[in-house]
């Protein structure tokens, strides 16, 4: 039986299925407000919300601090934040690719609420350098970020990928990338108006006090997400996961994917280029060219177009008048035309100045010149957004199993931090901006060409319930109310 056919059977049947396992009985109750109905608790709608605004809280207010180049302190080529985000990219890679395993045996709610105390703990750290420059606890804190932000994104994107039914995922994906996105745009506007008529080289204190403050709020609403077995999508339909996780499940479970599922291998060239380019972007673009309070302004735009970029991709990943296959390709030639003039246009904006030059610059949005930079920004986060969701989403068009997912969101975080990591280390390491430059640019394209071959070949339209219960020890009654040819259907009320 194919997915879509026990998708379109399940659909009479509402709420938890019988044999499956159930959460709380209000968790599945929908409320109406005046003509609207609105969707249970456990519903994949509720739990993406949730999800959503615990990054927009964490995640997205770290990406403001960071996107002020060298994190808003004295010093733009400051090597001490360049350190501490190759040290948060280091352990993000290491724990990263491991961490499918651990988030699912651990659940969501720990999972989210540790990695947002690590993005709490890592602004603390930048204001205890304001005062007394103490690198080791900087470096100390962007260690630890990289564990807990590891776990906070595998299980973020194992949500985002494995919730939603099959025509609704690049929605989805849309939906949570606006919404993180935001975090980004609010974000900038507390160091906007703190520094808006300030001439210092960093931001002050109640700047980092504000994002602190947003940060303690996200890491405790992940106390209110439910765990993925108890999500029940509108057609009665359940997320795959294990019933019974343990830590030895879990590793072979890890290893096991690598074995069947191997052509995942052809993506890790786009994993790693997917977040290369940010420290590029934000210490030599932003943080080198430009003025304190024109970079908060850059930041604002930057993620803006992150929320613009997230809404187009997601029209195109579920465009009804093309199969999934053939969207597929579609989305590969669109994003590979766009990888070229995006950052074919940055070679012309790097050849104006080099890391040599670049103190002596400063532009304020004042002065003349600023529109074209600007403009340049903005599409580095509109392309930025483009590439993750399109990546988000060609992970998810291989498999609907959640904890198969997981793994693949572990890897994509892992390889992707590593990446990360080696643009903050050429950085603090003092190569050429043209060099770091090349390197994004080549490694973006070449990514492209690489996971070309599964791209077009691997997905298919609809993808088959019998594979993805293989990595679960899960029936088709349990997440379906149906059995396969080969199962016995359950008694009532029995597994």
């Amino acid at each position: 039986m194919s997915a879509n056919e026990t998708e379109k059977a399940a659909s009479s049947t509402e709420g938890p299925q019988d044999g499956a396992v159930n959460g709380k009985p209000w968790m599945y109750k929908t409320r109406k407000i005046g003509p609207w109905t609105l969707p249970h608790f456990a519903s994949p709608q509720v739990q993406l919300l949730l999800v959503s605004f615990v990054c927009f809280l964490c995640p997205g207010m770290y990406n403001s601090v960071n996107g002020l180049g060298g994190a808003g302190q004295l010093n733009k080529n400051l090597s001490d934040v360049s350190k501490s985000n190759t040290a948060t990219y280091s352990t993000f890679a290491v724990v990263g690719f491991f961490a499918g395993s651990i988030a699912n045996r651990i659940g969501l709610q720990l999972t989210f609420f540790f990695g947002g105390f690590g993005y709490f703990l890592y602004v603390a750290s930048l204001l205890s350098y304001n005062h007394n420059a103490n690198s080791g606890f900087l470096i100390f804190a962007g260690a630890l970020l990289g564990v807990c932000a590891g776990l906070l994104w595998c299980a973020q994107g194992a949500v985002m990928m494995s919730y939603p039914n099959e025509h609704e995922k690049g929605k989805y994906i849309s939906i949570f990338w606006v919404i993180f996105n935001l975090g980004g745009v609010i974000g900038g506007l507390i160091p906007l108006a703190q520094n808006m008529h300030s001439d210092a080289g960093r931001v002050n204190d109640g700047t980092y006090i504000a994002f602190m403050v947003l940060m303690v709020v996200g890491f405790f609403l992940a106390w209110l997400l439910a765990d993925s077995k108890y999500i029940v999508r509108n057609d009665g339909t359940r997320v795959i996961t294990m019933k019974n996780p343990t830590w030895k499940s879990e590793l072979l479970g890890l290893k096991d994917t690598l074995l069947t599922d191997w052509y995942i291998i052809t993506f890790f060239p786009m994993f790693l280029a997917s977040n290369w380019f940010y420290g590029y972007h934000f210490n030599a673009v932003n943080g080198a060219y430009f003025s304190i309070r024109t970079r908060a302004l850059n930041s604002i735009l930057y993620w803006s177009m992150q929320m613009v970029g997230a809404f187009c991709f997601g029209l195109i990943l579920d465009m009804k008048y093309l199969n999934r296959p053939a969207r597929a390709k579609v989305i590969w030639f669109i994003l590979f035309a766009v990888t070229m003039g995006v950052w074919g246009g940055g070679y012309a904006y790097q050849r104006t100045y080099t890391r040599e030059s670049a103190p002596t610059v400063d532009k304020d949005w004042t002065d003349s010149g600023y529109v074209g930079p600007m403009f340049m920004y903005m599409f580095y986060g509109f392309y930025d957004a483009a590439f993750q969701t399109c990546a988000y989403w060609f992970m998810g068009s291989l498999t609907n199993n959640g904890r198969k997912l997981a793994n693949f969101a572990g890897f994509y975080k892992g390889i992707q931090s590593a990446g990360s990591a080696g643009m903050w280390a050429m950085d603090f390491n003092g190569k050429p901006y043209m060099t770091m430059f090349a390197s994004c640019w080549g490694l973006l394209g070449a990514s492209l060409l690489i996971a070309a071959p599964v791209i077009f070949f691997r997905i298919k339209e609809h993808t088959d319930l019998e594979d993805d219960l293989k990595f679960s020890d899960e029936t088709a009654a349990d997440v379906t109310g149906l059995a396969l040819a080969d199962e016995q259907p359950p008694s009532p009320g029995k597994k």
